[in-house]
């Protein structure tokens, strides 16, 4: 029987040696990585195949494709949105990825993504806020307690500086984990009852709220001047949680607008609606926040370009490790005109 060669052999990352990986490195040197790595690629944003992502929605959520290539590598990252699974005890997001060679079309990593997506969406969110909240911001209102809130507060604090977090749900319970999960971490950690508590003194909103519904978490008579949005629950048609008003009095930032505006928050606004790349402020081709009493807002949905980026730190990291599986996924015949041939001797 034919062995697989080692150049067949492709590492796969799961999510047992993904946690392994990931307190190796340390939760806040891995937030810190994944953003520079995240920051490096918006900055060559250009080079970048870009389409809004593929996805099938159905009344229980949407399952997505979410592809991209810098032209000597491509990647893909497969993701689940379900909000009804928690009730069921099931997770609401779960994805894998795949890295390539664009020369030979082979796999060079397999991974889980479920971890890795909470990493690099809240190192995503602290990258934006370092470049677009007030300076000095230190109080940050998490709104929605759910499986992202323990990354974006840390991620907040290991980047952008954040030394408090106020934290609302509408499950008490939720909020009680977060606090928990948070405690020893060196984030001083309120406990709020309302939405309007929470941002009191907070000069960063996030809202990340579950429900597949155009809410309002943030009212329009809630946000005064001053403070960065940073709005990650609304990902996908029809669900929102941001007043109109406030987009319309904020300065907006987007990953990729054709998918944010189907997607995002601002799908409330009308289609030529201003908003700015942020690869652009990142890369200095664009203003940021321009002063002090300036509302901006990231209306992020996630894109391939931000998962490609943490396929590279992976596949960076793992090297000289013992956190992956050498996984036969390819066929690698002796002769490669003779798969055939292969198929048979695997049977002698």
């Amino acid at each position: 029987m034919q062995e697989p060669s080692d150049k067949a052999l492709v590492p796969f990352v799961s999510v047992d040696h993904m946690m392994q990986l990931i307190h190796h490195i340390g939760v806040a040197n891995m937030l810190r990585g994944l953003a520079d790595y995240i920051e490096a690629d918006f900055k060559r944003w250009e080079r970048f195949d870009k389409t809004p992502r593929v996805a099938s929605h159905s009344a229980e959520g949407v399952i997505e494709l979410m592809p991209t290539s810098d032209g000597e590598t491509y990647g893909f990252k497969y993701v689940n949105g379900h909000p009804k699974n928690t009730a069921d005890g099931l997770q609401t997001v779960t994805a894998f990825g795949l890295l390539a060679d664009v020369e030979t079309g082979y796999p060079v990593l397999l991974t889980e993504m479920t971890m890795l997506t909470a990493l690099r969406t809240a190192a995503t969110s602290a990258m934006v806020a370092r470049a677009l909240a007030p300076k000095g911001a230190a109080t940050m209102a998490m709104i929605g307690n759910g499986a992202q809130s323990e990354f974006q507060s840390l991620a907040m604090q290991s980047i952008a500086g954040i030394t408090h977090v106020r934290l609302y749900d509408t499950d008490p319970a939720a909020t009680a984990k977060c606090a928990a999960n948070l405690a020893g971490t060196g984030l001083a950690v309120t406990r709020c009852t309302t939405a309007e508590e929470a941002i009191v003194g907070a000069q960063i909103l996030t809202t990340c709220t579950a429900d597949k519904a155009l809410a309002t978490i943030l009212t329009d008579n809630m946000v005064g001047s001053g403070v960065h949005i940073n709005a990650i629950g609304g990902d996908c048609p029809g669900k929102t949680e941001t007043a109109p008003e406030i987009l319309k009095r904020g300065d907006i930032f987007v990953e990729y607008p054709p998918q944010t505006r189907i997607e995002g928050d601002i799908q409330q606004l009308a289609d030529d609606h201003p908003v700015t790349e942020v690869w652009q402020v990142l890369a200095g081709q664009a203003p940021g926040r321009t002063s002090d009493k300036q509302i901006t807002i990231f209306d992020s949905v996630g894109f391939a370009i931000e998962d490609f980026s943490a396929l590279r730190y992976v596949r960076d990291r793992i090297t000289g490790t013992p956190f992956f599986h050498p996984l036969d996924l390819l066929a690698d015949p002796d002769d490669p005109r003779d798969l055939f041939g292969m198929l048979t001797r695997a049977n002698g």
